[in-house]
């Protein structure tokens, strides 16, 4: 079997931008190009790749799709993907035949602005191939409005502003990406809701198999075919609970079940739920429900 090369590492933007003919970047550690403007060479075509820097692409019209991972993102609509550092991207030969953005920042240049501690809150960049964006017209004329903001203080002469500025841009770019989710998660609720519905059939099975311990998000999340984060985000806008607390409020309704309607112990109903200590059930219970086991299998008799 064929050795798959090892990823080419890019620590820096103006290396990456040098390896695809793209003009040097004025900032060391922020770059953007403009695809209407800038086609690139493609010279990356079919490479893998890992970025040590941020890169947050936004396709207007493009219909096809770009490779990311092991996967597809579907641009048939255009829209946005998000991509953090240390990831493994194989470029497509299409990416240069493009319109739209493409940013590129360094976490250097967020790291003492409250932006560099609250990045991990964007939870996209954290999601899978199949989690992108899409978007409206209208919210396209929102994000390209954005990037031309970018543009155009990228291409004023530095001050002692600038990197103010440019952060307080891309963070309102990152704050108008998760409102633009928040209205995905509840136009596609019906696709969602179908989601959750499997979720719990898929917790039901794993609650009835007593030799596969507490289910977790990320095995239910691969079960679905989505990452965790992208199970947790959606969760939260239609429900406002996470993954994990979904997970919990299906164990103890199936331990509420056991109880009321099973001569089996607490510890035995533990073991059988997938805990390891019959404490830690008892615990979880009882911060779910203000009550032991036994004190509400007897309030049940």
């Amino acid at each position: 079997m064929k050795a798959i090369p090892p990823p080419i590492v890019y620590k820096s933007i103006s290396a990456f931008m040098r390896d695809i003919d793209m003009p040097k970047p004025r900032h060391p550690l922020v770059a953007l190009v403009n695809y209407d403007k800038e086609k690139g060479s493609g010279n990356l075509a079919g490479h893998r790749f890992m970025l040590d820097f941020y890169k947050v692409s936004f396709k207007k019209d493009f219909r096809g799709q770009i490779k990311y991972g092991q996967g597809y993102y579907d641009f048939e609509e255009g829209g946005m993907a998000f991509l953090a550092p240390n990831q493994v991207v194989t470029m497509s030969g299409e990416e240069s035949c493009l319109d739209g953005y493409i940013l590129f920042f360094h976490a250097d240049l967020i790291r003492n602005y409250p932006l560099g501690k609250n990045i991990q809150q964007y939870g996209f960049f954290s999601y899978a191939v199949n989690e992108a964006l899409f978007l409206s017209d209208k919210e396209k004329k929102v994000i390209a409005g954005l990037f031309e903001n970018i543009a155009d203080e990228l291409d004023n002469n530095t001050d002692a502003f600038s990197q103010d500025v440019l952060v307080s841009q891309i963070e309102l770019l990152l704050n108008y990406g998760n409102r633009f989710y928040n209205r995905q998660f509840l136009t596609r609720k019906a696709i969602h809701h179908d989601l959750i519905s499997q979720m719990d059939a898929y917790l039901a099975d794993r609650f009835a198999d007593q030799s596969g311990g507490i289910p977790t998000v990320p095995e239910v999340a691969k079960h679905l075919q989505v990452s965790p984060r992208y199970l947790t985000d959606m969760l939260r806008s239609l429900t406002g609970q996470s993954a994990q607390q979904h997970i919990h409020d299906r164990l103890i309704e199936k331990a509420k079940e056991t109880l009321s309607t099973t001569r089996l112990t607490v510890a035995e109903i533990a073991y059988q739920l997938g805990f390891e200590h019959p404490q830690s059930f008892n615990k979880l219970f009882k911060r779910h429900t203000n009550l032991s086991p036994n004190i509400f299998r007897k309030s049940f008799n």
